[in-house]
């Protein structure tokens, strides 16, 4: 069995014109994944991690979870599959034709909102880029993301696809950050609200629930799930910026992360500082660098590569 194969049976699952024995093989494959959540599954949940799992990924043969009729039923549905063949799946860029996306481009030091044809709302982070359909046709909501946006997604009953590179974040309503670092060569996605599914190049990564965390590198391949705080990994997307209890260090990369501009440091010793209780809104990056360079005792420059650098003696013991 192909990748094709598969992704059109979780199309036509998707679709809800699957026969019962192309579901049989469906299940199987997923039953056989390697996951120990699967078995705490209601039949609600386990129909709906099937929705999510995405395009594109290879079929596992373990069957032995299967009852007898349905073990049956995966082996014929495979070699009907196997004679029949299947139409092609088209490359999505190509269905969905260049000519017909609109690209939002972010400058650094700011970010923007947006409201999708679905109702559907995307904030994109500073140096980020959103491509995206007028309108939504056929039986998916696709969109092209390079850098970070946070999602609030409607639900429609048609699943919602982010592809970042290789990587494909799918989710039928709910709320989650996807975080592209070029530089680390990693891919995060963190969900707020909901359950979202990530898959790598035709490879389920995962799926995750609120405070959850995939991270993948994209050099290695290496995967790690971890609970996280998403409301922190989401403080980008608020306008009011919190300095509690953090180092100058810490509040340096919020600042990088919130206006896409690179900090560094003349003195090491600036960068354990701690601060408590600056709280501004953060809407310039001159008034939040103004504000945490007078609780450390710093002053900080613009260079002109357009970076900041921080200067100053270090905090006294």
């Amino acid at each position: 069995m192909e990748n094709q194969e598969i992704a059109t049976l979780l199309r036509r699952y998707r679709e809800g014109t699957a026969s019962e024995v192309e579901i049989a093989l469906l299940e199987s494959w997923y039953l056989s994944l390697e996951s120990g959540d699967i078995a705490e599954l209601s039949p609600q949940e386990f129909s709906e991690d099937l929705l999510l799992i995405g395009i594109g990924l290879p079929l596992k043969n373990k069957v032995s979870k299967l009852s007898p009729w349905r073990r049956i039923a995966a082996v014929a549905a495979a070699l009907a599959l196997f004679f029949i063949g299947y139409l092609g799946w088209p490359d999505i860029q190509n269905r969905l034709h260049p000519a017909t996306l609109r690209a939002l481009t972010v400058p650094s030091g700011q970010k923007q909102q947006l409201t999708l044809a679905d109702g559907s709302k995307v904030w994109v982070n500073a140096g980020s880029e959103l491509k995206y359909p007028r309108t939504f046709s056929g039986k998916t909501r696709e969109v092209f993301l390079s850098g970070e946006a946070y999602f609030d997604i409607q639900h429609d009953g048609k699943p919602f696809i982010i592809h970042t590179g290789k990587v494909i974040t799918t989710v039928l309503g709910t709320a989650f950050n996807i975080r592209e670092d070029k530089t680390a060569h990693t891919i995060k996605v963190t969900v707020t609200r909901g359950k979202v599914s990530v898959a790598n190049d035709g490879k389920l990564l995962g799926i995750i629930s609120p405070d959850q965390q995939i991270s993948f590198n994209t050099l290695n391949n290496v995967t790690v799930k971890q609970n996280v705080d998403a409301a922190q990994v989401m403080a980008w997307q608020k306008i009011d910026l919190k300095f509690e209890d953090v180092t100058f260090a810490e509040a340096a990369q919020r600042l990088e992360s919130r206006f896409g501009v690179k900090i560094s440091f003349a003195n090491e010793k600036l960068k354990n500082c701690r601060f408590t209780g600056a709280s501004l809104n953060g809407d310039r990056l001159e008034k939040a660098l103004k504000t945490i360079c007078d609780f450390n005792n710093a002053s900080y420059q613009t260079l002109p590569d357009g970076s900041i650098m921080i200067s100053g003696s270090g905090c006294t013991d």
